[in-house]
């Protein structure tokens, strides 16, 4: 089992959908297991910097609140990761997508308190580099199909801390005062 990071670069184009070249694109770092371990680090401080009344707050009424940005973070890494584990392990059948409006929706994040939401993106996220890590190089490379699109092992992980990234910013510049931070 490998125990670092593959030495096969960053996903081609031909690895995934078109819409997800925007994720991938926010990893600049070459070391794709430093990236998803230093960011839960980076996430879990920006937010636990946050009072709990931060945690309801939408920049816009018809917009998720931080506690549902969180959540919304912490569910679709959970289904990358498991299309990352089934790919990985030669499982061939195609995976359907998900609603991320109905998971957020049926999610009850509001009900959370911040601090438990944190706590569970981090446990999340220990799991998915805990996955990755015990990949052998090989399944790196292994391609699948999910959402109606091939998919690499790769770019999954690619994804999820592009996924991260992408909703940082945006609790950054949306959600949160130059004050908060």
């Amino acid at each position: 089992m490998g125990a670092t990071t593959p030495t096969i670069g960053r996903p081609e184009p031909n690895e995934y959908a078109p819409y997800y070249g925007k994720y991938v694109s926010l990893v600049v770092e070459p070391d794709i297991l430093a990236v998803l371990e230093n960011q839960s680090v980076e996430t879990a401080a920006l937010l636990s910097a946050c009072r709990e009344a931060d945690g309801d707050v939408r920049y816009a009424p018809e917009k998720w609140s931080v506690k549902e940005v969180l959540g919304h973070v912490s569910d679709s890494e959970r289904v990358f990761s498991y299309r990352a584990l089934r790919i990985a392990r030669h499982d061939k059948t195609p995976m359907e997508g998900f609603e991320q409006d109905d998971y957020v929706k049926y999610g009850r994040f509001g009900r959370c308190s911040l601090a438990s939401l944190i706590d569970e993106f981090k446990s999340v996220r220990q799991a998915t580099v805990a996955l990755f890590r015990g990949l052998e190089d090989a399944a790196w490379t292994r391609r699948g199909v999910a959402n109606e699109n091939e998919v690499s092992v790769l770019t999954l992980a690619y994804i999820i801390a592009g996924h991260e990234l992408h909703h940082r910013r945006l609790l950054r510049e949306k959600y949160f005062s130059a004050a908060v931070l």
